[in-house]
């Protein structure tokens, strides 16, 4: 399941392999998109439980995720809306190396359990050599990111929105509750081998990929999640008895989740 405003990159080394130098602009954005290659993966399960989390769910680590994935939908019903409403985190370097870090947070349908396609949309915080920026974005994986010409700023209350009208078509909705702004993308599954099953609904808190490479996870602080719906048939279900995951790396949690109601809860970085 993303560069905006003013200045995107400078150049970043990622495992060896060069990045895309600055550009402005929406063209230019959409250009050093393409060169970046951004985009999530479905989840990387560590494959360990940990404990029973509050609310009656599973705590297990991920590579790559944190948030609630609600994995299995009711009986003959399927998941063809999520919804929540976040604070843009501000992004903090880790180091001194001035190499880009960043985190993404958004909401989508399916790529947890089913792996084919994610309905998604969200924003992403970036830094690099002491300059933040952020994206909006939408996304049909397995193609790579797209991003809304939205301005975001750190501190910024987002509404986002996936939902499908069938297997093969859904719309992504991101507003911007600090500015009045909002932007709307209706997308179509990018071949008939990624088309939705409604299995699976998710908000995350992403270390997400450059290519086939993680960019270095950022210290984002906090994401506090508010208002985590998600609509199978005429039901509307939260975050009760969900799953958890926290990211782990290299034997450390670098993001853990709080629950504090079948509504609402938070990510914070470790």
């Amino acid at each position: 399941m993303k560069f905006t405003t003013t200045t995107i990159l400078t150049t970043a080394m990622l495992a060896g392999s060069s990045l895309a130098a600055p550009r402005s602009g929406l063209l230019e954005r959409l250009q050093a998109r393409g060169a970046l290659s951004r985009r999530s993966v479905p989840a990387e399960r560590n494959g360990v439980l940990l404990k029973e989390a509050s609310l009656g769910g599973n705590l297990q680590y991920s590579k790559n995720w944190a948030g609630v994935v609600r994995e299995e939908p009711p009986a003959s019903a399927t998941y063809n809306a999520v919804s929540a409403t976040f604070t843009v985190p501000t992004p903090t370097a880790t180091d001194n190396s001035g190499d880009m870090q960043a985190v993404s947070a958004w909401v989508g349908i399916d790529g947890d359990t089913y792996t084919k396609a994610i309905l998604q949309t969200g924003i992403d915080s970036y830094i690099q050599n002491g300059e933040q920026t952020f994206d909006a974005w939408y996304e049909w994986y397995p193609k790579n990111a797209e991003n809304f010409d939205l301005k975001l700023s750190a501190g910024d209350v987002i509404i986002a929105k996936v939902e499908s009208s069938s297997p093969s078509r859904g719309v992504a909705i991101i507003e911007n509750k600090s500015t009045g702004k909002s932007v709307t993308k209706t997308l179509d599954a990018p071949s008939t081998s990624a088309t939705l099953a409604g299995q699976n609904a998710e908000w995350i808190v992403e270390d997400f990929n450059a290519g086939s490479t993680m960019v270095p996870l950022v210290n984002f602080g906090k994401v506090d999640f508010t208002g985590a719906q998600a609509r199978a048939g005429s039901g509307s279900y939260g975050v009760d008895d969900a799953e958890i995951l926290d990211i782990q790396q290299n034997g450390d949690v670098k993001a853990h989740v709080e629950v504090k109601s079948n509504s609402e809860f938070t990510v914070t970085y470790q």
